[in-house]
């Protein structure tokens, strides 16, 4: 059978809107931080392609993808499916927007520093791939500053990579607005691409958006920042909307349904709302449509969670615990049969975090904190057991941003009296070759890519159970329909041809093979 196709579209004027200065910029989050916001970091690499090009098209400045270490690790361990095939699915699927995800000197967040080389290994393959085009950095959290974005920095620009510095937001006795502006001024000489706002608790609220961004702004040298929040407090879409009102012109937002919840509001809201301020945007919402509903249906059909609109949380103020671990939280409480006992773990991580010196509840020292807080209501007893991550929070091992110079003093002299601290503080962290790290983990015949999973696994057990398990599940995409249509014509040579039209857009399948 011999096809030949006719096609008309609308101009691209129609299809996507004029430029202008007034236009904001919007930063996708829905296959990361929704993901990991509402589903556990559950999204599997047939969903995400279901959707892919659709998303590529539809007028995104960024698009969050799933592609360090700790995502790689759920998707061998949980999903079952191969990390560096749906980086490359991503990749080529998604060709002409910039793929962004967080980065640094980790892997795994909970686990000791990598050596450098596989750090400077895993990047270059990712970036080789075309799955990562910017790295996202949290600057304020552990030390980086003064730590590794010394090598970090200057790494992520050799591989081209744009470099987004993230200010973490929190509200505690230390977190004032000239920290802020401190911390500002210190990451001006990495020369970032951008600076952003990371609010990654949902936060903040008019009045102190109103406080806080001016200050940044002030501070940031001319280099253009952009916000973050999440919808945990109901509050997003409201300071979004001030945002813009004050100066900053790019967004991040998701793509309904991993939008709103704990994650970040709806791409469809905020472009609205800000059309009515006068903004315009380059989203082309009859492109996304499709797409969030074909991801809907999705959810639906595989029972995941669908995000919506919360209401106001006065206790998110109290506990500070992001969406993120929230969602991961209620996963893991459910699976040990003690889901009832959630609001008790998170009055306990008040105490908790008011111990350990105010650390900002975010990567890796959330997830400290709430470990902490569960083993004391399982136990009865506070720090009866304590998590070495904390004792060496106590040790210093996270930097002066971490806190621990504010911790609580008995707390602090009671852990560094321990045996365990003892142990923690004669290791000594050898830098490791990378020869030395393929020696261990299969020898010279490994590629990269099977030696960057055997080391985020920890071997190939794990790695070989994801591989019994068969290719990924597919899903519908956009393009899937007009295939089968094309298939299903072969079978019935009496139809001579097809029209099809969509608002200024028509296509025309006519059959030529003879009758």
């Amino acid at each position: 059978m011999s096809l030949s196709v006719a096609g008309t579209q609308a101009p691209a004027s129609a299809r996507r809107g004029s430029a202008s200065i007034m236009d904001i910029g919007i930063v996708d989050t829905t296959f990361r931080d929704g993901s990991q916001s509402l589903w556990a970091s559950g999204i599997h690499t047939g969903i995400m392609e279901a959707v892919a090009e659709d998303m590529d098209r539809a007028g995104f400045d960024v698009i969050e993808v799933p592609v360090i270490g700790v995502y790689f690790k759920k998707f061998v361990r949980d999903l079952k499916e191969d990390p560096w095939e749906m980086a490359r699915m991503l990749a080529r699927k998604m060709p002409n927007t910039v793929k962004s995800c967080m980065a640094g000197a980790i892997i795994h967040p909970f686990e000791p520093p990598p050596p450098q080389s596989i750090i400077e290994l895993f990047y270059s393959r990712v970036a080789e791939i075309g799955a990562l085009n910017r790295a996202q950095m949290t600057c304020n959290t552990y030390g980086q500053i003064k730590g590794t974005f010394s090598w970090t920095i200057p790494l992520f620009k050799r591989l081209g990579l744009q470099i987004a510095l993230a200010l973490s937001y929190t509200i505690s006795p230390r977190h004032s607005d000239e920290y802020y502006a401190q911390k500002t001024r210190e990451i001006l000489p990495f020369k970032p691409d951008v600076i952003y706002l990371k609010d990654q608790g949902g936060l903040l609220t008019l009045d102190r958006v109103r406080t806080l961004l001016p200050v940044i702004l002030k501070h940031a040298g001319g280099v253009p920042v952009e916000l973050h929040s999440h919808c945990t407090t109901g509050l997003a879409d409201l300071v979004y909307m001030e945002a813009l009102k004050l100066g900053v012109r790019t967004l991040h937002t998701g793509v309904p349904p991993l939008a709103n919840g704990s994650a970040q509001p709806s791409v469809f809201s905020v472009t609205r709302n800000a059309k009515l301020l006068g903004f315009g945007s380059r989203i082309r919402e009859s492109i996304l449509r499709p797409a969030s509903e074909r991801l809907s249906a999705i959810a639906l059909k595989e029972r995941l969670p669908i995000g919506a609109p919360l209401e106001y949380d006065y206790g998110q103020y109290v506990h500070q615990v992001p969406g993120g671990v929230i969602s991961n939280l209620r996963h893991q409480l459910a699976e040990l049969r003690i889901l009832h006992r959630l609001d008790e773990v998170l009055e306990e991580s008040v105490q908790v975090r008011k111990d350990f010196g105010y650390p900002i509840m975010i990567t890796p020292h959330s997830q400290f904190v709430v470990t902490q807080s569960a083993i004391n209501v399982a136990t009865g007893e506070r720090y009866k057991h304590v998590i070495d991550e904390l004792i060496l929070f106590a040790l210093g091992a996270y930097g002066e941003d971490s806190g621990y110079t504010w911790m609580d003093q008995n707390l602090k002299d009671r852990l560094l009296a321990t045996g365990r601290a003892k142990e923690l503080r004669a290791r000594k962290r050898r830098e490791v070759s990378l020869k030395d790290v393929r020696d261990t983990l299969g020898g010279p015949g490994v590629t990269d890519e099977e030696l960057l999973l055997r080391y985020i696994m920890k071997g190939e057990d794990e790695i070989a159970l994801m591989r019994a398990a068969g290719p990924p599940k597919r899903y519908f995409s956009s393009t899937t329909p007009l295939l089968t249509l094309i298939k299903e014509l072969d079978k019935h040579r009496q139809v001579r041809h097809v029209h099809i039209q969509r608002g200024g857009d028509s296509l025309t399948l006519r059959n030529q093979s003879p009758s």
